[in-house]
């Protein structure tokens, strides 16, 4: 059973029927994703690794990544492969945790819980995210979803529910309407948690630019400020196109968001 030790939760969901379809049930020996982070500080508390899986039925609309809906694309690894190389990636970089989002980490949750599994097991705290309510989800796990409750389990720090558009939070870090929870389902972020119930907290935005000149961006932003960055930055390089390409020594197509 899921327990919640710290949370702030979100309020004024109304009737949306947005995350309350169950998720398909994800191969165990596969994951699909489009980018991995080994630090980034946008993503969660603290200085962390990031890894964005690839597809998402939810569909939430003006998402922050729609690039990531498509069930098809990114790069298809195992789970443990992946796992050795990113935990020693991200203990590199100095990473205290791995966030896992998307994309719908719940529609791959064997894979997703693999990885998370190898994190804990190197000591680092695992957030995940999912635009299905804590609710629904524990509800699955009940009902035997046990790659549902495998994920849940192997999650310290959950970012719960669809992201509504007319609902936006501009108070809280990590989620972008307020009817989305955050969630500690450990003792690791409890203090955290705590304390963004109480006083809130503030976005971050990363971007990233390499020597070709592509941009990669991760965190949240107003769409309108994205496109002022935009303007002036260059085209994205994160799309799951772009680094399906450049994984196979492609040159990258250019995508703007």
């Amino acid at each position: 059973m899921t327990t919640v030790v710290a949370e702030s939760p979100g309020t004024g969901s109304g009737r949306s029927l947005l995350g309350t379809i169950a998720p398909p049930v994800g191969p165990p020996d596969v994951v699909r994703w489009s980018r991995f982070l080994p630090a980034t500080e946008a993503e969660g508390p603290g200085v962390r690794a990031a890894v964005w899986l690839q597809g998402c039925a939810v569909h939430c609309p003006d998402c922050f990544n729609p690039q990531l809906w498509a069930p098809r694309g990114g790069i298809v690894t195992s789970p443990d492969e992946l796992a050795r190389a990113w935990v020693a990636d991200a203990v590199a970089a100095g990473a205290e945790g791995v966030t896992l989002l998307g994309g719908e980490p719940f529609e791959q949750a064997w894979g997703a819980a693999s990885l998370a599994r190898a994190f804990r097991e190197a000591g680092l705290g695992v957030m995940t995210f999912s635009g299905h309510p804590l609710e629904r989800l524990t509800a699955w796990a009940r009902a035997g979803r046990d790659d549902i409750a495998a994920l849940l389990e192997a999650t310290d720090l959950l970012c719960d529910g669809p992201y509504l558009r007319d609902l936006p939070d501009t108070g809280r870090p990590w989620v972008g309407s307020r009817n989305q929870g955050i969630r500690a389902l450990s003792e690791r972020y409890e203090a955290a948690v705590r304390a963004i119930d109480a006083d809130g907290g503030a976005d971050r935005v990363e971007v990233r630019i390499a020597r070709d000149g592509t941009v990669a961006v991760n965190g949240w932003a107003t769409d309108a400020a994205l496109a002022a960055l935009f303007d002036d930055l260059g085209v994205r390089a994160d799309s799951p196109a772009q680094i399906a390409a450049a994984d196979r020594g492609r040159t990258r197509v250019e995508a703007v968001r």
